[in-house]
Parts: C-alpha cells; sequence; structure tokens
C-alpha cells in the first residue's frame, strides 16, 4: 500500500512528473527545466539549436569551397573570414537601434528569412557551378551584415520570453544550445563535404532557417514579455552609451568583456599555434584540444542554466579572474594530455564569464533601451577579435606561443579586479558627494525625488469689500472652491467684527487686514 501511494505521490493531477525525495518530500525542480517549461521559450530554443548546426556547417564548407576556387589560398580564407565579420562592427550598434525602434519579433523573422535566402543563393550557385570567389566573398558580405542586425534583437528577445526572472538561466541554455552546436555542425559538414560536396551543404543550412521561423511564427502573442511602451523616434545610440556610463551594473560587465574578449578569447588562434609550433602534433591533436575546450564550454553553460541566484559583479569578477589564472597556468602545461586536461576548466570558465556578463547587461538595462545597449556588448565582445587575434599572433612570434596565453590571461584577470575597484569607487564617490546640476539634471541624479510643487497664488479684490486677498490660483470650479468661498467669507466676517485676526489658523489665506 505505501509502494503504490509513493507511486500515485510522484504524478501531479495534471499529469506532470514531479521528483519526490524519500520520505515524501517533493524536490523543487531545476531551474533548467523551469526554463524549459515555457512554451514559447523551448520552441525558440528548438527552432536556434537546429539553425545554428546548419550555420556553422556552412561555415566550415564555405572555408573548403574558398580554398577549392582559389588553389588553397590562406589570404583568400582570411579575406572571407574578414568580409563575414565586419559588417557587426560597421552595422552593429544600428542594429541595436532597430531592435528598440521595431518589433523584435518581427524583426528576427527578416533577418532569418534574409540569411535563409544567402544560403539559398550559395548552394544554387555551387550545385550549378557557377560559383566564383568574388560571389562567395559578396554573399559571405550580406550574412554578415543580415546577422549585425540580427544579433542585437535576438539576444535582447530572449528576456521578452522569460522574463527577467529566468534571464539568466535562459541565457545559459541559449549558450548550450550555441555550443552544442558549434560541436555537432563542423562534423556534420566534414561528412557531408567528403559524401557530396559543399553544394549539398548550403542548401541544407537554408532548410534549417525554417525551424527558426516556423518557431517565431507560433510563438504566443499573449506570452510575451514585451514592453509596453514603444520606441519609434527616441531611438539614440547616444543615450544608450549614457545610461552604460551611468549605471556602474552595465558599465563593469561591458568593460570586463571588452578586455576579456580582446586578450582571453582567442583559443581558435592560441590552440593552434600550441599544437603545431609546441607539441608539433598534426590536425586531428588540434581537433582533440578543440573539442576539450568546448565539452568544458558546455559544461559551464549547463552549470549556469540551472543557477537559482541572480548574477552578481563578485560573481562576474571571481569567473574572470579564475579564467585567467586558468588561461595563464595552460601556458605553463610541459605536455600535450597536460594541456587538454586545463582546457576543460578553462573552457567552463570562459562560458560563465560571458553568460553572467551578458545576463548582467540585459537585467540592469532598461527595456526601452534593451537593444541599444545589448548592441554595444555584443560590439566589444566580437568586435575586440580583429585587434586581438594579430596582437596574439605577434607576441607568439617574438615571444613563442606560450607567452600568448600567460599574457592573454594575465591581463583579462588583472583587468577584472581594476576595472571592479575603479567602478566601484567612482560609484560610492558619486553617490556620497552633492549632486551638483548648473541648470541640468545629470543621469545619476535621476532617482532623486522632485521637490514638491509650488502653489502659485494671485491676488485679487473681493466684491463685497475691496479686501485684497491671496487665493490659490486655479482652483475656481468644483467643491474645492465652494469651500474656499466659504473659508474666505468666514475670514471677512470674522475681520469686520473683531478688527482683524482670524480664527484658529490666522494667516493661511489673508495677506493684509481690513483697512480702518
Amino acid at each position: 500500500m505505501q509502494t503504490l501511494r509513493a507511486c500515485f505521490a510522484t504524478l501531479d493531477v495534471g499529469g506532470r512528473h514531479r521528483r519526490v525525495r524519500r520520505g515524501g518530500k517533493r524536490r523543487a525542480p531545476s531551474e533548467a527545466l523551469v526554463t524549459l517549461g515555457a512554451r514559447n521559450f523551448r520552441r525558440y530554443l528548438i527552432g536556434q539549436l537546429v539553425s545554428n548546426i546548419g550555420t556553422w556547417m556552412q561555415r566550415a564548407a564555405q572555408d573548403l569551397l574558398v580554398l577549392q576556387l582559389t588553389g588553397n589560398s590562406g589570404s583568400a580564407v582570411g579575406i572571407l573570414t574578414a568580409l563575414q565579420f565586419l559588417p557587426q562592427t560597421l552595422f552593429g550598434l544600428f542594429g541595436g537601434v532597430f531592435a528598440d525602434r521595431f518589433a523584435k519579433r518581427r524583426l528576427l523573422i527578416l533577418t532569418q528569412s534574409a540569411m535563409g535566402v544567402q544560403s539559398l543563393v550559395l548552394g544554387v550557385l555551387t550545385v550549378t557551378g557557377a560559383v566564383h570567389p568574388w560571389a562567395v566573398y559578396v554573399l559571405a558580405f550580406l550574412l554578415g551584415t543580415a546577422t549585425a542586425l540580427d544579433s542585437p534583437a535576438r539576444n535582447a528577445f530572449v528576456c521578452e520570453l522569460v522574463g527577467t526572472e529566468r534571464l539568466a538561466n535562459a541565457v545559459s541554455l541559449n549558450s548550450a544550445q550555441f555550443n552544442v552546436a558549434r560541436a555537432i555542425g563542423p562534423a556534420v559538414a566534414g561528412l557531408a563535404v567528403a559524401v557530396a560536396g559543399t553544394g549539398p551543404v548550403f542548401l541544407a543550412n537554408a532548410a534549417s532557417y525554417l525551424a527558426v521561423l516556423y518557431g517565431l511564427i507560433t510563438l504566443r502573442a499573449d506570452e510575451l514579455h514585451a514592453p509596453k511602451e514603444k520606441n519609434r523616434g527616441n531611438t539614440r545610440l547616444s543615450d544608450a552609451f549614457r545610461a552604460i556610463r551611468a549605471t556602474p551594473e552595465l558599465l563593469l560587465p561591458i568593460t570586463v568583456i571588452a578586455f576579456a574578449g580582446t586578450f582571453g578569447f582567442n583559443f581558435q588562434v592560441t590552440i593552434a599555434l600550441i599544437a603545431i609550433t609546441v607539441f608539433h602534433s598534426g590536425s586531428a591533436a588540434y581537433g582533440y584540444l578543440s573539442a576539450a575546450y568546448a565539452v568544458g564550454s558546455l559544461i559551464g553553460a549547463l552549470r549556469g542554466a540551472g543557477k537559482r541566484k541572480p548574477p552578481t559583479a563578485r560573481r562576474l569578477v571571481t569567473a574572470t579572474v579564475v579564467f585567467g589564472a586558468l588561461e595563464a597556468l595552460s601556458g605553463f602545461m610541459p605536455g600535450y594530455a597536460t594541456f587538454l586536461l586545463v582546457l576543460l576548466p578553462t573552457g567552463l570558465a570562459s562560458v560563465t564569464v560571458m553568460t553572467t556578463a551578458n545576463a548582467m547587461t540585459q537585467l540592469n538595462a532598461d527595456p526601452g533601451m534593451r537593444g541599444r545597449i545589448v548592441s554595444v556588448y555584443l560590439l566589444v565582445l566580437l568586435g575586440g577579435t580583429p585587434v586581438g587575434a594579430p596582437l596574439v599572433g605577434l607576441v607568439s612570434d617574438t615571444l613563442g606561443a606560450r607567452f600568448s596565453l600567460i599574457l592573454g590571461g594575465a591581463i583579462s584577470a588583472m583587468a577584472a579586479l581594476t576595472l571592479s575597484t575603479v567602478i566601484t569607487t567612482r560609484s560610492r564617490t558619486a553617490q556620497e558627494s552633492p549632486p551638483a546640476h548648473h541648470g541640468r539634471i545629470t543621469a545619476a541624479d535621476s532617482h532623486r525625488q522632485p521637490p514638491p510643487p509650488r502653489i502659485r497664488r494671485t491676488a485679487r479684490r473681493t466684491p463685497t469689500s475691496g479686501l485684497r486677498q491671496d487665493v490659490p490660483a486655479g482652483r475656481t470650479g468644483g467643491r474645492r472652491a465652494e469651500a474656499l468661498a466659504r473659508r474666505q467669507r468666514r475670514l471677512l466676517q470674522h475681520e469686520v467684527e473683531h478688527g482683524g485676526g482670524s480664527p484658529r489658523r490666522p494667516g493661511r489665506y489673508v495677506s493684509a487686514s481690513a483697512a480702518a
């Protein structure tokens, strides 16, 4: 009998399974499962996973296609990569403006459709044999432009799917699906290219966009947490920069991710240099190192999805310091096996830094300004790679590949500690010092309550006695005006009978006594 009761206790009335501990006490469900319970977010996440797998497949096949067309030219692949990521630097901020000005759901449908058309055109050109290097370059630039306009809206749309309470968990789950797609996509692309060539891979990526479009179209609009006020004309980028500067909770994650993204998150370059120049291994060993870093990143994303507490500045700084220390430690590893083992926690720490910074940025951003602020975050995260990657290569050529890891980790850790101290001190000084308005209200003083409005009074003469009285202006109708008139008549009668003064509260309305 007790066994039957325990079995029935695991079932909810609506048919949902409940995890029960021994003794009959129900265990709280995981935060990740609760977040996935939201229908809109679940559909959106599945569509993004399918689409990202296709995107990583196309990225790998696109490089192979350019190598085939140019006779294994490494510079041609570099030009292709630059053209695909250059629009993020040029148009990324405008993508944030569009995300705040228009409905994010409609904007995502347009941008995802544009990316699907680009993949379809590239696939048709490749299958028919009409593709040329210049066509691949143009299509790569168009894909990068659509991605630049899509990224701010796509990141800010997560908050509208789950709300602010589950935002940190949703960001971690979104990062998890991205890392899963990054691990699966290139592997599937390699097999597909070996069997059928690059053209079918591009066509498969074009078909993968149907999954994300279906998820966006079938979302329930009444369950979205969209801001009530829509910005149509007031979407200036200067407002976003002003808000970031005035809000320490925004300034810290964006500046920390700028240094970490420029000097620390360059493992695609450093791992290849270590594998070839230090351990003198081939492409297979490089693949194992990349897989270890990706597995650590996936574990970190899943671990962040189960956290119950919201992200804090302390967690961000701690994760960045740990990441920098692990990256520097990896530069001292003597052998291939030890280097591979250190990459696992390093990948975990790197994803923790990115998800924490992303969640802090979105949680502390104003809903009407979230798209522009997220675009600034993405600009410093992705825009620092073209600057940091050449620096990593220069350090590697001058001092050795190990020093590129040591310096990158040290700069990331020291930047997190220094920025945290400077921004915290600046915030405390601004709170303790009195505000200096100089005729204008600053962003730091916007939270202060305005002074109570002063009642403007006008002087007029009454028709009965000709006395000059102060009467509040603008109160000449309704019950308030009648009560005021009765009070004035009582005051006048008291002055005539007693020769001045006022009953109870003298001088509240009468400013001049009756003339003798």
